[in-house]
């Protein structure tokens, strides 16, 4: 109760009550002099959460903290400590306002913005010629190393594609950040620090002077890499100073202990100053030992993703992006911030490269071996009635078209992994209008080229036909088919890994993988036999470079069919697995008053809606698909074990290419990790269909676990060996 003179407190609480019972649902009663601002400020002034000004009996507005005290070595190694805690912390997606901008020395760096870097101090008003402390040159190098690299760091991330406040946030609240100082003048007062350092080594002992030492090392290695990293040059070059900094990250994580922490140096009392209309946050704090980790894990990914510069193909360039983007956990938003640049500033692929020779390439080894159409002497031929003028034409516009929507494959994996299939949604969109277009220039193509048609008989993926029709190569739309298949699995694939489907869902979601898969193979297995027609009728005969050409072409189909047939049997493999633990009732889907299988399935195949080519299934051939209600049992679990020798066959075929052949180069360790575990997964799924099989025996169809005593948990995907592969984990209870 409030107890005061002058007011008289009344419990209104049951005449409010009474009175809101009366309203219906919905209605508001609003006084019309009570205004929208009103309200908001209503709740935001003098309370603590919402009003920054808002001061607590005796609390000063500003900060008492006295930036000019001095300060103890060991102090000045907490202070720095701490920073790098909150630098991580910022990397991490915090703003600025919780990280770094807390910090009293930086807030009196930049505030009044300094014109020079004399002006670039604690202390503005030092004399003319007065020494600094040594510790206050140390801290100070130090901070100015820092606010340099955010500043780099942060007008990187903004000229990239990224997901502001998701992924990073680049507000600096009307701070400079040092942008308008050479970089070149802050790498002097780091080497001056260093210097200082050393000459009072004796003072302050060779430990503690060794500890801050590596330290402003680690800052001058980090304006360096930022500065190199704009060569797009040899990878081996740029890498060394990520190396030195990858070299100096373990002293000063042995170091820590020698550092004393200074709390007060950290106030959210800056963020009032701040040009922001949020509330006041708390600072994050950050344990040196998380953010030993993500440094360690920040140094690692950029050596690894300068690798990226050693151009060999363009397959194995689409394989490493997606091998290093699919990472646990993934690079921060720095370094995929930096593949981009790599891989697109300025319209130059890698720095040296075209998008038609990237496009080119492609095409010559997924379709075009060899091929008249990929010939750059056509665009010398000026004369209208020549073939090869019209070729240069027609490819010349397939390009165009084809372009972007090949480069955006490449910018949506650069994202965020939830960004990464969210993007692929329209980019099927995309890659549908481009395969209508190609199958548009393919028919004018075979006119130029005088192709006749041939028949081909299916070996591996047999269609059912009584006798197959001749058809046409058809290279450019079947190239466009092959990546906009492989971005639909990718999308159901991410799904898995994203956690989107429920337990079960999975079995049907694996039966539409299967699918997909199953159409890939068999596209893949038509282009092989083009492949070949083309080969054995090539004229004049091939030479010893088209014969490589060839047998380049002939390796990607064979390492593209193996993870076809792969993915398609694994996926049997798991759809059938959670089809008997539906039957058996040892998955029981949750209650949903409010949705139904039909309603369920138009959501999860919504993405492919509009897609022509392949077509979608109906939800009666997905669910028979799913379900399989002709088949026991006993009849499930026997395909499930013929579907998954046939997957440990492909798997351990794929894991013995070679980089060359698997079109790995400079990431054939991270691909052959997933390959193996992919097989861990498959010994798994084996184990889960054995104790599924000598649980069931002589059981009654249809009872309800047929009491069988068995457990089973499906695993979060990053508790499993691979995350697109969850397979559940069946035990007999005890």
């Amino acid at each position: 109760m409030i107890s005061s003179e002058g007011i008289i407190a009344t419990d209104i609480t049951r005449k409010f009550a009474a009175a809101a019972a009366t309203l219906a649902p919905g209605e508001l009663v609003k006084d019309g002099h009570f205004t929208l601002f009103e309200s908001v400020g209503a709740l935001e002034i003098m309370d603590p959460k919402m009003d920054s000004g808002c001061l607590a009996p005796g609390e000063s507005l500003d900060e008492e903290y006295d930036v000019a005290r001095p300060l103890l070595p060991s102090e000045v190694l907490g202070i720095i400590d701490q920073l790098l805690c909150l630098e991580m912390a910022w990397h991490l997606g915090y703003p600025l306002s919780q990280t770094l901008l807390t910090n009293v020395y930086i807030e009196a760096i930049l505030m009044p913005a300094p014109a020079t870097i004399d002006e670039a101090d604690f202390i503005r008003n030092r004399k003319d010629g007065a020494p600094r402390d040594p510790m206050f040159a140390v801290l100070r190098a130090y901070c100015l190393g820092l606010l340099k690299s955010c500043w780099y760091v942060c007008d990187r991330i903004k000229f990239e594609h990224y997901y502001e406040e998701e992924d990073f946030v680049t507000n600096t609240y009307h701070r400079s950040l040092l942008d308008n100082i050479d970089r070149d003048l802050i790498r002097d007062e780091l080497m001056t620090a260093r210097s200082i350092l050393h000459n009072i080594r004796r003072t302050i002992s060779e430990e503690m002077a060794q500890a801050l030492s590596f330290r402003l090392e680690l800052r001058t290695a980090f304006l360096r890499a930022i500065e190199l990293s704009d060569l797009r040059s040899n990878p081996e070059s740029l890498s060394l100073p990520w190396s030195q900094m990858k070299a100096v990250w373990e002293p000063i994580s042995k170091s820590h202990r020698l550092g004393t922490p200074v709390p007060e140096a950290f106030s959210t009392k800056i963020q009032r100053k701040l040009a922001s209309t949020m509330p006041p946050r708390p600072i994050v704090h950050l344990s040196f030992e998380e953010t030993y980790e993500h440094f360690r894990k920040l140094f690692a990914d950029g050596i690894d993703v300068l690798k990226v510069l050693n151009y060999s193909d363009s397959q194995s360039l689409l394989n490493f992006v997606l091998t290093f983007q699919a990472q646990k956990p993934q690079p921060l938003v720095y370094i995929r911030t930096l593949l981009q640049t790599f891989l697109f500033k300025d319209m130059i692929i890698l720095g040296h490269l075209s998008i038609r020779h990237v496009i080119d390439d492609d095409l010559a080894i997924v379709v075009l071996p060899c091929s008249r159409l990929l010939d750059p002497s056509n665009d010398d031929i000026e004369a209208p009635y020549d073939p090869r003028f019209a070729m240069a034409h027609q490819m010349e516009l397939f390009r165009q078209r084809a372009a972007q929507s090949y480069l955006d494959i490449f910018r949506a994996l650069c994202q965020n992994r939830c960004r990464v299939r969210r993007t692929l949604y329209h980019a099927i969109q995309d890659w549908e209008t481009v395969q209508m277009d190609a199958m548009a220039i393919d028919r004018l193509l075979q006119v130029q080229l005088e192709e006749n048609p041939i028949v081909y008989k299916p070996s591996f993926f047999v269609i059912e036909e009584d006798a197959p029709d001749p058809a046409y190569c058809l290279p450019l739309s079947s190239w466009a088919l092959l990546y906009k298949l492989r971005l639909m699995e990718w999308i159901v694939q991410l799904g898995f890994e994203l956690e989107t489907y429920q337990p079960d869902e999975l079995a049907g979601m694996y039966w539409y993988l299967g699918h997909l898969a199953k159409t890939r193979g068999q596209l893949v297995e038509r282009i092989k036999a083009f492949t070949l027609h083309r080969r054995a009728n090539h004229r004049p005969p091939l030479t010893q470079t088209m014969e490589a050409q060839y047998d380049r072409s002939l390796a990607f189909l064979r390492a593209m069919m193996l993870d076809s047939v792969a993915t398609w049997e694994f996926a049997r493999v798991l759809s059938c697995i959670y089809t008997v633990l539906l039957r058996l009732k040892l998955i029981v889907p949750p209650p949903r008053p409010y949705s139904t299988d039909a309603l369920r399935y138009e959501i999860r195949m919504k993405p492919f809606l509009s897609i022509t080519m392949p077509e979608l299934p109906t939800f009666e051939e997905f669910t028979h698909g799913t379900t399989q209600p002709e088949c026991s049992i006993a009849a499930l679990l026997e395909s499930a074990s013929g579907a998954i020798g046939s997957a440990r066959k492909s798997f351990d075929v794929l894991g013995k290419l070679s980089e060359q052949d698997a079109f790995t180069v400079d990431t054939h360790e991270r691909w052959l990790r997933g390959t193996k575990n992919c097989f861990k997964s498959i010994i798994a799924a084996s184990i889960a269909i054995s104790t599924l099989s000598d649980a069931t025996k002589g059981g009654v169809e249809g009872e309800e676990g047929l009491g069988l005593g068995l457990e089973v948990v499906v695993p979060k995907p990053e508790k499993g060996y691979h995350e697109w592969w969850i397979v559940p984990k069946i035990t007999r209870k005890r």
